[in-house]
């Protein structure tokens, strides 16, 4: 009974390594730089148009917010001394008032910015994901990294799928 269980775990780590050997042969690398590929793609002058606009509006409001404290601030420093105490302590607070809305607008327009770039390049990265999914299947690629990111130190040589995405999008 000992040698038939004996005999049962080698066969057993046998057909492991076997199926472990043949699963490294059939990995199959790709990589591709990203970046590079959602800058070539169609479509990316007009996000960099809407974005640009968008941008151009909030600094608008931001510049009209500035003007507006600027000349707050230097009527302050100008016209204090001839004003009564209660009506520094007002203008005192407006420019605060102002300097903190100014903080907060500044804030909420970073965010804002983010969030418009993000819903506009989405659509866009989702496509070349959508490529570069469908390039991987097609030519039977385990993995395909972004060495845009420059996360791989090393690794053994693979393909580069850039033209085969390319392809894939209609890219020249």
């Amino acid at each position: 009974m000992k040698n038939v269980l004996k005999i049962s775990i080698v066969v057993a780590l046998v057909f492991a390594a076997g199926i472990n050997t043949q699963a490294q042969n059939k990995a199959k690398f790709g990589h591709i730089n990203f970046a590079e590929l959602y800058a070539m793609m169609p479509g990316q002058d007009t996000v960099k148009v809407l974005y640009e606009a968008y941008a151009k509006d909030i600094q608008s409001q931001f510049q009209v917010m500035q003007s507006e404290y600027e000349t707050k601030l230097m009527d302050y420093q100008q016209n204090s001394g001839a004003m009564s105490d209660i009506i520094r302590e007002t203008k005192e607070k407006e420019i605060i008032d102002l300097q903190n809305r100014i903080e907060a607008f500044q804030y909420s327009a970073q965010e804002k910015m983010t969030n418009k770039e993000n819903q506009l390049t989405a659509p866009m990265i989702e496509k070349a994901r959508k490529a570069v999914e469908e390039v991987a299947k097609e030519n039977a690629y385990t993995y395909i990294f972004n060495s845009s990111e420059g996360l791989i130190l090393y690794a053994e040589p693979a393909d580069n799928v850039m033209p085969l995405v390319k392809k894939k999008l209609g890219i020249q």
